[in-house]
């Protein structure tokens, strides 16, 4: 374990998550798309640790357990619902290991499309979803819980980690066309009510780029004190169409959308300006995105090697371009 949680370091200044994972793998070829879940933990664990690694060197300070869309209901529709505690336990082991002593890792739960305003029997199911998940989870720092839709699912993974754990919570809704939650909750109301249950950490994760999450984050930085968490995806919206999973484009013609690496590194000033606590990335965001983020925040710095020309040909030397040494700090 980390010699200093969250919440202390929170209390220092910004904190550095880590990037996207599953679109990340799926164009790796490791995941087909369609369902995304996670039993890529017990099938090519190794592709898992490697992106972990990249995350870290690339001055990322969390690496969030890869257990997104990990709960039974949804193993379930790729056969994998008898496996929920093997693969949640898998990659819970995989983040440690990379993580080391130094980075903190991240439990992971997330929408898991079967809650219902108002319906005790869906309360139960995803209570007990929730709960599976968290205990396979054991031995991490923090919990994160992401792509809320609806405020009142966000609500009930905050009331299970705390009831489950003593551990933090980080709670991040997600938007689609508006500002509004799919249970009718602007951003602003979701980040108070979610501040007044008790969650320790409060933000945004997925579906919109750095453009369109800004004004959400504003209207929620705006509605209460606490720690805020800001997480884009890397892949360009339009205002017509917001959010990325709503563009032709997604799933399998995602590249020709990507942003920059510097796109993202002028979002994480600009999120820090605004007086977000939490900085990372989502779907898209690679770990060249997260170097960049990095450096922006001040959490990576380089020394720069000039080996040869810049307009020395290719067909002379390996350095037909100017090479620089990253050394991070």
């Amino acid at each position: 374990m980390a010699d200093r949680g969250i919440l202390e370091r929170l209390a220092e200044g910004v904190v550095l998550g880590d990037g996207g994972y599953i679109v990340e793998l799926e164009q790796r070829g490791y995941v087909v798309t369609g369902a995304f879940t996670p039993e890529i933990a017990i099938t090519h664990p190794g592709a898992v640790r490697e992106l972990h690694l990249e995350m870290k060197n690339a001055g990322c300070e969390v690496l969030q357990v890869m257990a997104f869309y990990g709960s039974r209901e949804k193993l379930n529709t790729v056969g994998y619902g008898d496996k929920v505690m093997e693969i949640n336990r898998a990659a819970t082991d995989i983040a440690r290991e990379a993580a080391g002593g130094d980075m903190l890792v991240a439990g992971d739960l997330c929408t898991t499309w079967m809650w219902e305003p108002d319906d005790d029997k869906s309360d139960r199911l995803v209570a007990d979803m929730f709960d599976e998940q968290i205990e396979a989870q054991a031995g991490v720092d923090f919990i994160i819980g992401e792509l809320f839709f609806k405020l009142g699912e966000a609500l009930l993974c905050a009331e299970r980690i705390k009831r489950k754990t003593s551990l933090p919570a980080m709670i991040t809704m997600s938007f689609r066309e508006s500002n509004v939650s799919e249970d009718g909750f602007t951003a602003a109301e979701c980040a108070r009510r979610l501040q007044d249950a008790g969650v320790d950490i409060v933000g945004l994760n997925c579906m919109n780029d750095p453009q369109r999450m800004l004004p959400h984050v504003r209207e929620m930085r705006d509605a209460f004190d606490g720690y805020l968490a800001a997480q884009p995806v890397a892949f360009r919206c339009t205002d017509e169409t917001p959010w990325f999973t709503g563009s032709p484009a997604f799933p399998d013609r995602l590249e020709p959308n990507q942003l920059t690496r510097y796109e993202l590194g002028e979002f994480a000033a600009t999120a820090k300006d605004i007086g977000v606590n939490y900085i990372g990335g989502c779907c898209g965001c690679k770990a060249t995105h997260m170097r960049e983020m990095a450096k922006a925040l001040g959490k990576f710095k380089e020394k720069h090697r000039w080996n040869a020309r810049a307009d020395m040909p290719m067909s002379e030397t390996e350095f037909s371009r100017p090479r620089r040494e990253a050394v991070s700090e």
